[in-house]
């Protein structure tokens, strides 16, 4: 079997140029950590520590000017949320085209209690250990999804029941079993 490697220009990908300010001193800038990841991981630009049931905004040291019809989608990486307490506690977040000031990730610590002895665990944690959280400048803490967004143009009808089909059912209504 022949492997093919290809760059994202030979497939057609596109690439969309967000512009970004650097505004805090020894900030990382976002990257791909692989060539076909969807998302960017972007880093705390200070120390934070999140104390059990706590939410705290992480500053990245960054600003960005996104194009108009396009979104950054703020993300959790899976391994900070498999291995640790900590969660992107609006998830996905969005930041909209217009928004100028320093992107912050709103971050959780989920922990109940205090854990062992009032410890402190890092992102790099194994075992969901229970207690305070500290994110150290530098650790990478989310991903940045760029996606593009369609405006929506509402119509006012009678009733949308006529309109495709209705699936039934609401919340939960299709089980959990397979």
């Amino acid at each position: 079997m022949k492997t093919i490697q290809m760059k994202w220009g030979q497939i057609g990908m596109k690439e969309i140029e967000v512009a970004v300010e650097i505004c805090r001193e020894g900030v990382k800038l976002p990257r791909y950590q692989n060539d076909w990841d969807a998302g960017m991981d972007v880093c705390a630009a200070e120390d934070v520590i999140i104390r059990p049931n706590e939410t705290a905004v992480v500053p990245t040291g960054l600003k960005l000017a996104i194009p108009p019809g396009f979104e950054i989608q703020v993300r959790p990486r899976s391994g900070i949320t498999l291995r640790t307490p900590l969660r992107i506690s609006n998830s996905p977040g969005t930041i909209d085209a217009g928004y100028r000031e320093e992107l912050g990730i709103i971050v959780t610590n989920t922990s109940v209690g205090q854990g062992g002895n009032n410890e402190y665990y890092t992102v790099d944690s194994k075992g969901n250990k229970q207690g305070i959280y500290h994110i150290k400048k530098g650790d990478r803490i989310a991903q940045l999804v760029l996606q593009e967004v369609p405006r929506m143009k509402l119509k006012i009808v009678d009733s949308v029941a006529g309109i495709g089909s209705n699936r039934g059912g609401g919340f939960g209504s299709t089980g959990v079993n397979g």
